[in-house]
């Protein structure tokens, strides 16, 4: 089992810290292109959400990202200091009164390109996993 972790301020511009770390976990990790793709755009959405509504933009608050290769798995765990959410009640951006809605995506967009997320510490913690095999 083999993991590296970064951590960042809450700062939106961190995304592209984020994006870099990916990058090089997909030649250290060997990942391969077909799930690349749906790695970089889940654990971005879930960092983005964990700055803006997680740690409310506050730059003092750290967010944190693991990522853990198991074999044929790989799980990446990102964790925030804020509240959390209820993420039981949670809006479908398909229904008709939400399509034009410029927020409310990531979790939909997690939820069918991750091929499984789970929620703990009452939404302060998600991992999103996805199968390698």
């Amino acid at each position: 089992m083999k993991s590296i972790k970064i951590f960042i301020p809450s700062l939106i511009e961190n995304i592209q810290v984020i994006e870099s770390f990916i990058d090089n976990a997909k030649e250290e990790f060997e990942i391969h292109d077909d799930i690349y793709g749906n790695i970089m755009i889940s654990v971005t959405e879930c960092i983005s959400n964990a700055i803006v509504h997680g740690n409310q933009n506050d730059p003092t608050k750290m967010v944190h990202l693991k990522l853990q290769m198991e074999p044929g798995l790989l799980c990446c765990t990102i964790e925030d200091e804020g509240s959390g959410f209820d993420f039981s009640n949670l809006p479908d951006p398909t229904e008709p009164d939400n399509i034009e809605k410029t927020g409310g995506r990531g979790i939909f967009l997690m939820r069918h390109l991750s091929d499984e997320v789970k929620f703990e510490r009452g939404g302060k913690k998600t991992v999103l996993s996805f199968y390698l095999d």
